[in-house]
């Protein structure tokens, strides 16, 4: 058997610099600073965050060593050009896959911040060495922590999305499942579509084994199968979508449109796994049973699950317990107020979903300037509750069937939402912040 070669090779940046120099970074040669905005645009790239973030996080860097940069940034690669005292250097550097690391993008913002005033005191080799430790922080969960996330968060979504708790509860351990079989896979270096399709299969059957043994032994109704559809829900792109809509709204294209096809790549995966199972099992996306609670009684659960979907996405995107807490009550919040927009005021879904981001933009700006959290570590995993999933399953499933009108009537759905929650962000950003608000 042959041995496996990694088809990315990893750079080595202390073999590029003066590993026995001790000068300050500020007086270093142009390569080793290049050095420097290179790898914090990297590892910014890395933990999932938009292009505009990447590039002003890279202009941080620059600045304070004194030179010029210009970046041209996509989902998995750099090409970026340092000039400074006469010189240029241009370099081109690139990732092996992407993810979401919610809490590594605070330190490394952090760190950004603080650059300036060290770039005095501290040699490039001693930056490269904290950028070390940046680079080796695990994860702050491990899988089955991440399973009971999921599983917890799709538990919440499926009242939402107007199940019972039957559905919950078969949501819940079929979430936990698939997306711990997931993490497991990652952990060992699984391609992106091997990873997704099993993972949602894992989920999809742990639900249909569920309600199979609960009709046979509790003769429960077969419209309990309308639910497992929200025990693959982990597994929808939210990330990638918003902060692919915020790109475009920055003109930043290149990685506006491969942010969105990613997320499209893994939603086509998940959804044809899902269809694909549905078909195995004769299982049917039909609508949940209805349900008649009191209204306020029906509000005060709305907040309840809404904090607990959003806590449990923000764990999933490795936000520290604090952090999951903040972007749960902002999801709270904003969730329940699009909720009882539609509801109450029958406004519609688009509208709503737009009044509902713009709130969670709003409010994370506010408590941004309070606790200092990067604004998207609590308004993205705020919103991802609001990503229309089931939407885009019925959307594929009917157009699978050949069913194009009811296919394209659920797609259609998904994409007035789906625009609207970055729109509702990027406005929310044009209000409270002058550096997003220009085109400079």
């Amino acid at each position: 058997m042959s041995k496996f070669r990694k088809q990315h090779m990893s750079i080595d940046w202390h073999e590029i610099v003066d590993s026995e120099s001790t000068e300050p970074a500020l007086n270093a040669s142009l390569s080793e600073k290049a050095t420097l905005v290179g790898r914090i645009g990297l590892m910014m790239l890395s933990v999932g965050t938009a292009a505009w973030r990447v590039r002003a996080s890279m202009n941080k860097i620059a600045r304070a060593l004194k030179i010029t940069c210009n970046a041209d940034i996509g989902l998995l690669s750099i090409e970026y050009t340092c000039i400074g005292g006469g010189e240029t250097y241009t370099n081109a550097i690139s990732l092996n896959t992407t993810g979401v690391n919610t809490d590594k993008l605070n330190e490394l913002e952090n760190f950004a911040d603080g650059f300036a005033e060290r770039a005095e005191k501290y040699s490039v080799q001693q930056f490269h060495m904290i950028l070390d430790k940046f680079q080796d922080m695990k994860g702050n969960y491990k899988a089955w922590n991440l399973g009971l996330a999921s599983a917890i968060a799709c538990c919440a979504f499926t009242f939402l999305l107007g199940g019972g708790i039957v559905e919950m509860i078969c949501a819940f351990f079929g979430a936990g499942v698939g997306n711990f079989i997931r993490k497991k896979m990652l952990e060992k270096h699984i391609t992106l579509f091997a990873n997704v399709s099993v993972g949602v299969a894992s989920a999809c059957c742990t639900y249909v084994l569920l309600i199979k043994l609960a009709e046979l032994l509790f003769n429960f109704s077969a419209i309990h199968q309308a639910g497992y559809i929200c025990s693959m829900l982990f597994v929808i792109p939210g990330f990638p979508l918003i902060t692919g809509g915020l790109d475009l709204a920055k003109l930043d294209l290149r990685s506006g449109i491969e942010r969105v096809t990613y997320a499209l790549l893994i939603i086509s995966v998940a959804t044809l796994t899902g269809w694909v199972s549905a078909l195995i099992f004769n299982f049917h996306p039909q609508d949940f049973e209805t349900y008649k609670l009191d209204p306020l009684l029906r509000a005060a659960l709305t907040l309840i699950t809404s904090f607990c979907g959003v806590y449990g996405f923000s764990l999933m995107f490795n936000s520290t317990r604090k952090m999951a807490a903040i972007a749960g009550m902002i999801g709270m919040i904003s969730n329940t107020l699009r909720l009882e927009l539609i509801d109450t005021a029958h406004i519609h879904v688009g509208l709503a979903a737009f009044i509902g981001a713009l709130t969670s933009g709003l409010l994370a700006s506010a408590i941004h300037r309070w606790i200092g959290y990067p604004r998207i570590t609590l308004t993205v995993p705020s919103i991802v509750i609001m990503v229309p999933g089931m939407f885009m399953y019925k959307g594929i499933y009917y157009i699978a069937l050949n069913d194009i009108s009811s296919g394209g009537l659920w797609l259609t759905k998904a994409v007035l939402i789906v625009t609207a929650l970055p729109l509702g962000l990027i406005f929310a950003r044009i209000l409270t912040d002058k550096n997003f608000r220009k085109s400079s």
